[in-house]
C-alpha cells in the first residue's frame, strides 16, 4: 500500500501535535512535517511535496492567501483546509484558490482520515455542515447566474477549448467569443479563463 504523505500547518501547537499524533497512528498515513504559518506551509510544500497540507484558515501570514503560493511550489499537493471558521466566505475564498477541501475542526480522526483519503482520490471534500450553509445561502455558483450562451461557452472553456475552437463549435466570431469571457469573468469574480472554469465547476 502506497503511504499517503501529510503535512499539518495550524498555529495552535497542542491541536497540531494532536493531530499529527493521530494521523501518524493510521497505517498508510505519514506525516512529514509541520508549521505554524504561511511561510512554514509553503516551504513544507517545496522540500516535502506532500500528497496533502492541512492548513489552517487563521493564523501568521493567512492560511487561504498562502494556498496558491503553495500550489506554485507542488502542483500535485491536495490543499485541505482544516479550521474552527465556519464563514462561508472563507470556503468560497478557498474554493477559488483551489483547495481541495474545506474540513471544520471537531471532526473525528476517522471523518479527518476520510477527507484526506477523498481529496487523495481527486474529488472534493466539504464538511457536510459547510455544505448545508453553502446552499442555504447560495453562495456557489449557480448555473442561471449565466445566459444560455455565456453557459455554454463556459463549459466548452472548462473543456480546455479555445476561443478559437469555441467561435467555431458555435459558430460564431472570436470576438464574439471574447465579449463573453469577459461578460463571464465579470460574473463569476474570475481574473483569467481557468479560474472561471474551476468556479463554474464547483457551482455545478
Amino acid at each position: 500500500m502506497t503511504a499517503i504523505t501529510i503535512a499539518i500547518v495550524d498555529d495552535h501547537p497542542l491541536f497540531r501535535e494532536g493531530v499529527s499524533r493521530s494521523l501518524s497512528e493510521i497505517d498508510d498515513f505519514v506525516v512529514v512535517g509541520e508549521g505554524a504559518s504561511a511561510d512554514d506551509a509553503t516551504t513544507l510544500a517545496a522540500s516535502h511535496r506532500p500528497d496533502v497540507l492541512l492548513l489552517d484558515v487563521s493564523m501568521p501570514g493567512g492560511g487561504i492567501d498562502a494556498i496558491s503560493d503553495i500550489l506554485a511550489r507542488s502542483p500535485q499537493t491536495r490543499v485541505l483546509m482544516l479550521t474552527a471558521s465556519e464563514e462561508v466566505e472563507s470556503l468560497v475564498a478557498a474554493l477559488r484558490r483551489r483547495a481541495a477541501g474545506y474540513v471544520v475542526k471537531g471532526i473525528g480522526s476517522r471523518g479527518l482520515a476520510e477527507a484526506i483519503r477523498t481529496v487523495v482520490g481527486g474529488s472534493r471534500f466539504i464538511s457536510p455542515n459547510m455544505r448545508a450553509k453553502v446552499i442555504e445561502k447560495s453562495l456557489f455558483v449557480e448555473r442561471t447566474t449565466l445566459t444560455p450562451r455565456e453557459l455554454k461557452v463556459i463549459e466548452l472553456v472548462a473543456e480546455g477549448l479555445s476561443n478559437k475552437h469555441i467561435a467555431r463549435h458555435l459558430n460564431l466570431q472570436e470576438k464574439t467569443i471574447k465579449h463573453h469571457m469577459t461578460v463571464i469573468l465579470s460574473k463569476l469574480g474570475a481574473t483569467n479563463r481557468t479560474e472561471a472554469a474551476i468556479i463554474w465547476r464547483q457551482g455545478a
